[in-house]
């Protein structure tokens, strides 16, 4: 398929750009950033620089009209939508919603005018509102799951939702068919020791998540796996990788960081499991994480040696 991914210089966008071209997928890449006019090297995924809070802009993106310079293919068959403001705290609360929300909108609005027959949607793992909440609560039951009840506070985590809702409303008003994902932490080769680190070293390092992150290129897979998902509707699926950080027990470990919590541990396949649960996207992506922080880091949070 033709394939356009939103936010490509970003973590999560760049290992989507190069799984989807391994799987031969003609993938055209945007962002914020400059392009560069020099020649690239051979596989190099087209760039196009786009602002998606114009909907000028995102509408000419999608229908294939900033796409090179020759005749022009048409809209895309499929959209990968990453690009984003990754975080509250980082900006003004009002860029943050104001970003994400708009970016997403056009995104969506565009594909349903063109008949982009899917969208990937990255949400986040932050919907429930626990992660980066003003006035702290903890999750109702562990590992968290999509029917776990939502109760965002923050500009980001609101955003994501709302743009959850728009792709409901998009698949009730058209043929497009969507995916939201909502991603845990996410890690690659250059922030593991940086990120997870810490939390192997200090073992009595606290998470509100249970200790979950993902992989980027496990991640990408899900991503992949979604384009190419003939699922009907719209789909919310959460993904992480199968363990906790430091292969921590997580009931243990919870009970220790949370004395006196009223989340419920249920019970999980493995003592070490993380705090989402991925068994839906598991079941219908047929989706498996492959990667561990171990494959990165020693037992202390070092980084292996060769």
């Amino acid at each position: 398929m033709r394939v356009l991914v939103t936010g490509a210089r970003g973590k999560v966008g760049r290992a989507t750009v190069a799984a989807l071209q391994r799987a031969g997928h003609d993938t055209v890449a945007t962002d914020l950033f400059a392009p560069d006019f020099d020649t690239q090297p051979s596989g190099t995924a087209p760039y196009v620089k786009a602002d998606l809070t114009d909907a000028g802009e995102v509408y000419a993106l999608v229908g294939g009209a900033s796409v090179g310079e020759g005749p022009r293919p048409g809209p895309f068959e499929a959209v990968v939508h990453a690009g984003a403001l990754p975080a509250p705290g980082r900006h003004a609360p009002h860029v943050v919603f104001g970003n994400n929300i708009m970016a997403t909108f056009n995104v969506v609005e565009a594909c349903v005018r063109w008949g982009v027959r899917r969208l990937v949607n990255i949400s986040s793992e932050t919907v429930p509102g626990f992660i980066f909440a003003e006035r702290p609560f903890l999750p109702e039951y562990l590992p968290v799951d999509e029917a776990h009840p939502v109760r965002p506070q923050d500009p980001y985590a609101l955003a994501k939702l709302f743009g959850e809702q728009l792709c409901d409303a998009a698949v009730q008003r058209s043929d497009l068919r969507c995916i939201s994902i909502r991603p845990t932490w996410v890690q690659n080769a250059e922030t593991y020791h940086r990120n997870l680190g810490p939390l192997l070293a200090d073992r009595s390092r606290a998470s509100v998540t249970g200790w979950a992150y993902i992989d980027a290129d496990d991640l990408a897979e899900a991503i992949r796996l979604a384009v190419e998902s003939p699922l009907p509707g719209h789909e919310v699926m959460y993904i992480a990788a199968a363990d906790t950080i430091g292969s921590r027990d997580l009931s243990a470990s919870w009970k220790s960081a949370y004395p006196g919590s009223t989340t419920t541990l249920r019970q999980v396949g493995r003592p070490d499991a993380s705090g989402i649960d991925t068994g839906k996207a598991q079941k219908l992506l047929g989706w498996r994480p492959t990667r561990s922080w171990k494959d990165y880091l020693t037992l202390d949070g070092e980084p292996l040696s060769g």
